[in-house]
């Protein structure tokens, strides 16, 4: 029978090496719990995607602290009613969003908005 290798011959052990700390289970102040995540407490931000970030981008589109708030309410009232796919027009913006996903599919300006036909949107927000 074959002599056995024990892999473990040369593992040395390392003396005056800490381990490192386990994160914490409790929260510090600033920080947000899975709990209150799931509670709802704490309002998801609208992700966007590739392509609605490079419509933006290409149209010189820049949403303001202020729009992006007016989003997320207008995406938590499309969730809270059951709607999936959304029209969203605020200020002189389009957006199609993922309600379901949270994410911003693709966004469109007042000049681009013109003769476009919206599929696949079960639901309309304006705000």
């Amino acid at each position: 029978m074959p002599e056995q290798i024990n892999p473990y011959n040369n593992i040395q052990r390392v003396s005056g090496v800490t381990p490192p700390k386990a994160p914490s289970v409790g929260k510090s102040q600033g920080e947000v719990s899975f709990q209150d995540i799931l509670q709802g407490k704490i309002s998801p931000t609208v992700k966007f995607s590739g392509h609605a970030a490079e419509r933006l981008q290409r149209r010189n589109i820049v949403l303001s602290p202020e729009s992006i708030q007016k989003l997320n309410q207008a995406v938590q009232k499309a969730g809270a009613k059951g709607c999936r796919e959304s029209l969203i027009l605020m200020d002189d913006l389009a957006l199609i969003v993922s309600i379901k996903n949270n994410t911003v599919i693709t966004a469109m300006d007042g000049e681009h908005i013109k003769e476009n036909v919206f599929t696949n949107i079960d639901s309309v927000v304006i705000v």
